[in-house]
């Protein structure tokens, strides 16, 4: 699911991202001219014993293919377990979206089992993937370049 691309429509979406506690949202963005490249949600976002969120995003199309998307999965899934002191984020993806499942695997996501009729996109439920990573799964950091 892609956020809004007319210019008020977005801007509603956003007011709701950084109004809502339990969802955050960040850009991805190219180094060279600070282009969007795309989008991660954690969404969800429930602490106390259960401390986990579920992410959704989304990248377009001229930024695909340059790894932009997984440097900022792993910048979220960092922030996501320090700053926000989580301990698990779920991801659930169509087993057809080869692109998606292949970034949450590069990130160390590890998948966990399979949800039939799942989510209804597009005027039909679709069956998804269950992803998901806990703060021990993440390696820790490396040096600033």
């Amino acid at each position: 699911m892609f956020p809004p691309t007319e210019p008020d429509a977005y801007a509603a979406y956003a007011g709701r991202l950084l109004e809502d506690p339990d969802r955050y949202g960040f850009l991805v963005c190219t180094r060279e001219d600070d282009r969007i490249a795309g989008f991660i949600n954690i969404n969800n976002v429930v602490q106390g014993a259960f401390r986990s969120g579920a992410l959704g995003y989304g990248a377009f199309a001229h930024a695909a293919g340059r790894g932009l998307m997984g440097e900022g999965l792993d910048l979220v899934t960092r922030y996501a377990f320090t700053t926000l002191g989580l301990h698990r984020l779920e991801v659930n993806i169509q087993p057809g979206n080869t692109a998606s499942i292949a970034l949450v695997r590069r990130a160390g996501y590890r998948l966990e089992g399979f949800s039939p009729d799942f989510l209804f996109i597009d005027g039909a439920w679709r069956d998804h993937q269950r992803w998901a990573i806990t703060a021990e799964m993440v390696p820790p950091a490396p040096e600033p370049r």
